[in-house]
């Protein structure tokens, strides 16, 4: 089985691919110089010919969005790609570094230097072709029953339909429970096998081609016939797979049972001999999160000829270490996931991918270094003052929300009161030394490196939960919130311009980071927020009253986003992006309220470049936005991603917001214009 973090896997995922920066409160123009023109945005990158109205986001990026152009091997181009491209060229010289003086930083330094070193050989990938491949494939050839096929399932490396993973109880997030989730696809998710019409068609027939080619690198004979009966069991896995805005739905995914539950729901997985082969021993509790899937792959391990489960394992394997074999593997995959799938021309550059490479297996090792160099202690105590500043804020908005009655207003402030907000990086670094690394042996490397993450976890269970852990690497562009620790944290490589910038006017460092911020802080009391306690215990504090109310209003955004259709034929799913959607309207509205409380302490803002304050903080708002994107790579975040495109997390929020309306005098007749009964309000 793919291991992975049982919540961050997709299950009420706090993820939002946008970020903060390094300062509470900018000095203003005057005190030092903005990154981005003036005060904080390239007023070039605007198209007056639009009004505000008619398109907010082209009227703030329009001119950027004709001038820039999609580097030929990246799916976007925007924001987040220049501060990724940054971070990345950061790493790119760490790792080059260690990898000409492996013994430069100890033996962390050497893991690193090496790991990098081995992904750069090329030659010698070339020299040794498919013979590493050989003893992963041997022992699936030497699988005799179906009992030796689910101990595979179970080991590091290799897929299955049902994913195992270790990650705190939803019920007790001070400990860590077994869990289960639906796995097994070689598409996307779901929607590539079931969706008809001739795009998915052609995905389909490509897939294919993909599957016979595979194997056919690997020297495996009969490949069509294989591929056939391979594509037809995934598309099984696919019909018992749960959509995505369902696993939304804590009280649907949160389903605990003992080893004989599940057995009984699945009889056809040797259970018990599986977890005691992961070196779980025998788990009193297993948190399964798609009972009817599991329920289905158990099915379908039974009705399975036993040969087509071995030829699925040992394609599976191939596939999702191709980029570890010779050329004509990584090229294979890049030609189907990339280019036909997301619209990609061009692979990145080998260093680029070595980087990224690096930052998954060993992105703590390296992160150490990263931040050493990159990140000044005192960024920390900078954006710590903006934090409060959102804290106070949405203190205010609760004790004025319309849909709260006084228990849910009293419940949220006590959750508010213990928010942890993280800032740069972990406090205590990963251990990596129990992690071989060979110069010689890139996917015994890989296969190492997965069998260490699992590990890793396993050392963890069933001890109390570490809160001090970090879901993301500092040398990321991201940020999150965790619902089971009530968490917000920040990487390091995200706090910088243009969502902050120490140089520019307050007003946009709050319609930048402080968006992002009251984002991230939002998804503690949106929908699914209300099912996690202060604790992160999973406990609904919400009164039905205010249940009911909010509801009503995020019907309404939902059927606001509903009607969105990016690409021809594909809507955004308001379900799906619920979460992320509130976020975004919640958070903008928390950054306005704590900007006015700014205004407020230190005066009006004068009018810069003929914008005022307010008009200000809504044009960094959509800056930080800047994006854009690959039809295909856009069509698979529209299936599977529950954030909305980034125009519409302009467009589609900043209708709902009054103050946007008194800034840029927005009147009927404009596109974007909502009457203000239509707006939606969070807080």
């Amino acid at each position: 089985m793919k291991f992975k973090t049982l919540l961050l896997s997709g299950v009420l995922a706090g993820v939002a691919i946008v970020g903060v920066s390094s300062q509470a409160l900018g000095a203003g123009p005057g005190a030092g110089k903005a990154k981005f023109g003036t005060w904080g945005y390239d007023a070039t990158s605007m198209d007056p010919s639009v009004k505000p109205g008619d398109d907010f986001f082209k009227y703030v990026n329009g001119n950027w969005d004709r001038r820039t152009q999609i580097e030929p091997d990246k799916t976007s181009a925007g924001v987040d790609v220049q501060l990724a491209d940054q971070a990345e060229r950061d790493v790119h010289q760490i790792v080059e570094d260690l990898a000409k003086d492996p013994a430069k930083a100890g033996p962390g330094g050497r893991r690193v230097g090496d790991y990098y070193a081995a992904w750069m050989d090329e030659k010698g990938l070339e020299a040794r072709g498919t013979a590493p491949l050989k003893p992963y494939l041997a022992r699936i050839a030497a699988a005799k029953s179906k009992a030796d096929v689910a101990k595979l399932f179970a080991a590091p490396g290799f897929e299955s339909p049902v994913n195992v993973s270790i990650g705190p109880d939803f019920d007790n997030p001070d400990i860590y429970v077994v869990g289960l989730d639906q796995s097994g696809l070689g598409l996307p998710n779901r929607d590539y096998y079931l969706r008809e019409g001739a795009k998915y068609d052609g995905y389909r027939k490509a897939y294919r081609d993909y599957v016979i080619k595979i194997q056919t690198l690997a020297g495996i004979k009969n490949a069509a016939a294989k591929a056939d009966a391979i594509i037809a069991l995934e598309h099984k896995i696919a019909e018992a797979h749960w959509k995505p805005e369902e696993m939304r739905d804590v009280d649907k995914v949160n389903n605990p049972m003992t080893v004989a539950k599940l057995t009984a729901t699945a009889p056809q997985f040797p259970w018990a001999a599986m977890f005691a082969s992961t070196g779980l021993g025998a788990p009193k509790k297993v948190l399964v999160l798609e009972p009817s899937e599991v329920k289905a792959a158990g099915e379908l391990l039974a009705s399975t000829p036993l040969a087509v489960w071995k030829d699925y394992l040992a394609y599976h394997f191939i596939r999702t270490h191709a980029a570890y074999l010779p050329h004509a593997f990584d090229q294979a995959n890049f030609d189907f996931f990339s280019h036909t799938l997301r619209d990609v021309p061009v692979q990145r550059e080998r260093w680029k991918r070595g980087v990224q490479l690096i930052n998954r297996q060993l992105g703590e090792e390296v992160g150490r270094i990263y931040v050493a160099q990159h990140f000044p202690p005192e960024a920390e105590k900078q954006t710590a003052e903006l934090v409060a500043n959102l804290t106070a804020a949405y203190g205010e908005r609760f004790k004025n929300a319309a849909w709260m009655d006084d228990a849910t207003r009293k419940a949220a402030l006590v959750k508010l009161g213990t928010f942890d907000p993280r800032l740069g990086h972990p406090k205590k670094w990963i251990d990596y030394s129990s992690l071989k690394i060979s110069r010689t042996d890139l996917l015994g490397d890989a296969v190492r490196s997965e069998t260490f993450a699992w590990n890793l976890d396993l050392s963890r269970y069933p001890k109390p939960v570490d809160k001090g852990l970090w879901d993301m690497v500092p040398q990321v562009v991201n940020a999150y919130y965790n619902p089971q620790a009530n968490q917000i944290t920040f990487p390091a490589a995200i706090l910088q311009p243009p969502y902050f910038d120490p140089g520019a006017d307050p007003a946009a460092n709050y319609g930048g980071e402080g968006a992002v911020i009251g984002h991230e802080m939002g998804h503690g009391f949106d929908d699914e927020g209300r099912h996690f306690d202060e604790t992160g215990k999973v406990r609904d504090w919400w009164t039905a009253d205010a249940a009911k109310a909010f509801g009503e209003r995020a019907a309404m955004l939902g059927a606001q986003f509903d009607t969105y259709e990016p690409v021809p034929g594909v809507h955004i799913n308001g379900k799906l992006t619920m979460g992320e959607n509130l976020g975004d309207l919640g958070g903008i509205e928390a950054a306005y309220a704590a900007y006015r409380r700014y205004v407020a302490q230190h005066g009006e803002p004068a009018v810069i470049d003929g914008m005022t304050g307010d008009q200000r903080f809504f044009i960094a708002y959509a800056q930080s936005w800047q994006d854009k994107v690959r039809e295909g790579a856009l069509r698979a975040q529209l299936l599977s991603n529950p954030h909305s495109p980034a125009e519409y997390r302009v467009n589609g929020i900043v209708r709902n917001v009054d103050a946007w309306y008194a800034a840029f005098n927005i009147k009927p007749g404009d596109k974007l214009y909502l009457p203000p009964e239509k707006r939606v309000h969070v807080w």
